[in-house]
């Protein structure tokens, strides 16, 4: 066995680099290390397993690299002990010394870092678990919730282990094809050179093998079962009775082109003694209008369709027009939607349209010009008709977007001047780091304001919240056109981005947010993997923390285009009446993304 490896008993039975042993200690240790949402303990398991690899690779990379740079220096630096060690060896004067130093070490000194590696690996992975039990418990109070028991994370080393293990086989499996190769081309090739030429084809091939034929077959199946789902009915729904909504009698769209979440959107208008009740005054049928996937070929089509649904149903006549970007699966947050319809008791008219029927997190990664694509066109061809009416006959136009939506919707403008000049009000909820008018406001916020919660410009257009309370007691003049960003300090979808790999960012450097351990730090690779894992569970946090906006866009929407009359008692008695309809957050289209 050569120096500087241990071995690893079972059924792997192969040799463990020492370094890489130390690097994946210390990694399971960070991984222990809190983020932005508590995690079970399997979940908590896996990340260090995963982590734990992580840290194995770095640390096998980097002894090798110093064993090299320490054997290249000593060949190269002459006149040194070594040179004088050869001398006298070629004479024969050294031999039996440095055979009994190789003896000595192969008994004693490898023994001895292997027990210093374990007993350090183990006593410091102890103490992490404990302290980072202490620090998962210590999150769920902060979002309301009961913690859980602790003994069910002493799992965690097992689970991480198991991971490691499958990891590590596969690595292992990859380096015995290469050396396989490597044995081949090394007949034609030297040696050196036949091993990178291996090393570097296996590589290759792998990743080709996973980001092509890998890749392209799961996502044929994501895209056969998404498919399918997005053809079915939800339970309850029925085809709308109310000219009014796309689907119902007259209407230019089919309720069966619709889709799965086109057709919830349609049926769930809410009706119009519901809205009386809550005005205390007659009501309009409310405006819904949606083209789906089979509505039109394409996302010009289906925007100049939904713009002849508009005309149909007489929406650019009603008090405010609002123009919504779905997630990935064509989903519409019902409280966002029925929060405007309510305010105006039923003279509203909302316009949205599907671009795809993948998850969010999917329809990011392999959709996402459409999804950008689809909120340019939409905006575009609605403002397009909204401008041409008498300036003193125009509905409010407002736009909305959610998770993906968000950067679909923001897509369509510029800046906040173009903003400011073409919407009477935008509500952007959980807008993902990659939005970029969402990274050019953050990026340009006041000096001494937070990433979490900035100001830019002196919230003259667009302002920033991370619940209702920031958005009760404006500090300046709110004037003209409102933007409004809702943010959580704990929703992984807006904090995620690749940059967290090897980069430190300015949330984990400024004071942590409320709902955010204030003893959550960076490290490389670590943060990225947690915070990545978030993702998955954004969305089993409670209404007002992760990626769950319930019980607060009407409170945004009646800052951004409050009705005449309309006070705080209304915005409270709207958040109530929601929260008994229910909708809540898109439980599939926004998850992971």
């Amino acid at each position: 066995m050569r120096e500087g490896r241990v071995r690893l008993g079972g059924a792997l039975d192969t040799a463990l680099d020492t370094a890489g042993i130390l690097f994946a200690a210390i990694f399971f240790c960070l991984s222990l290390t809190p983020s932005l949402l508590p995690r079970s303990w399997p979940l908590q398991g896996i990340i260090a397993g995963v982590l734990t690899a992580t840290g194995y690779l770095a640390g096998v990379t980097a002894g090798a690299l110093a064993r090299r740079s320490a054997a290249t220096a000593a060949r190269w630096c002459p006149g040194t002990r070594r040179e004088k060690w050869r001398e006298g060896r070629r004479e024969g004067r050294c031999e039996g010394r440095c055979e009994k130093w190789r003896e000595k070490w192969r008994r004693t000194g490898r023994r001895r870092v292997r027990r210093l590696v374990a007993t350090f690996g183990c006593g410091l992975g102890a103490a992490s678990l404990v302290l980072g039990v202490r620090a998962q418990r210590a999150i769920y109070p902060l979002m309301g919730l009961r913690p859980p028991e602790r003994l069910g994370y002493l799992g965690v080393p097992f689970v991480a282990a198991a991971v490691f293990l499958l990891l590590l086989a596969a690595a292992r499996a990859l380096r015995v094809a290469a050396r396989a190769l490597g044995g081949v081309l090394g007949r034609w090739i030297p040696a050196a050179a036949a091993r990178l030429a291996a090393g570097l084809g296996v590589g290759v091939l792998a990743v080709l093998l996973t980001d092509g034929i890998l890749t392209e077959a799961l996502l044929r199946g994501a895209d056969n079962s998404f498919a399918a789902i997005n053809s079915e009915t939800a339970p309850g729904t029925s085809p709308p009775r109310s000219a009014a909504v796309s689907g119902g009698p007259s209407s230019l769209v089919s309720f069966a082109s619709l889709g799965l979440e086109g057709r919830a959107f349609v049926a769930g208008a809410p009706a119009v003694g519901e809205l009386s009740g809550f005005t205390g005054r007659p009501a309009l049928p409310p405006v819904r209008v949606y083209a789906g996937l089979d509505s039109a070929a394409t996302a010009r089509e289906r925007a100049a369709l939904a713009v002849r649904e508009l005309d149909r149903t007489g929406a650019f006549h009603r008090a405010v027009l609002c123009v919504i970007t779905t997630t990935g699966t064509g989903w519409v947050d019902p409280q966002a939607a029925a929060a405007l319809e309510f305010m105006y008791g039923g003279d509203s008219a909302l316009v949205s349209m599907q671009y795809s029927y993948l998850p969010s997190w999917l329809s990011f990664l392999v959709d996402r010009e459409r999804v950008t694509a689809a909120g340019r066109e939409l905006f575009g061809q609605v403002y397009a008709r909204w401008s041409r009416l008498p300036a003193g006959h125009r509905p409010r136009l407002l736009v909305f977007g959610e998770s993906l939506g968000a950067f679909g919707a923001e897509s369509a403008f510029r800046d906040d001047r173009d903003l400011r000049e073409r919407t009477d009000g935008a509500l952007f909820v959980g807008p993902p780091d990659s939005s970029p008018l969402w990274r050019r406001f953050v990026d340009g916020r006041a000096p001494g304001s937070r990433e979490v919660l900035p100001v830019y410009r002196d919230g003259e257009t667009v302002r920033f919240a991370n619940g209702p309370a920031d958005l009760a007691a404006p500090a300046s003049a709110w004037a003209g056109s409102r933007v409004v960003y809702l943010q959580h300090p704990s929703d992984p979808i807006v904090w995620w981005t690749p940059r967290l790999v090897l980069g430190r960012p300015d949330w984990l450097e400024e004071r942590r947010g409320d709902d955010v351990l204030p003893w959550i730090h960076w490290y490389p690779f670590v943060t990225f993997w947690q915070v990545t894992a978030d993702l998955v569970f954004s969305l089993d946090a409670p209404p007002g923390h992760g990626h769950d906006y319930d019980g607060e866009v009407a409170n945004a929407w009646a800052r951004i285009a409050p009705p005449d009359g309309w006070d705080a008692a209304r915005t409270t008695a709207l958040t109530a009446l929601l929260a008994r309809r229910g909708g809540g957050s898109d439980r599939t289209g926004s998850a992971g993304q």
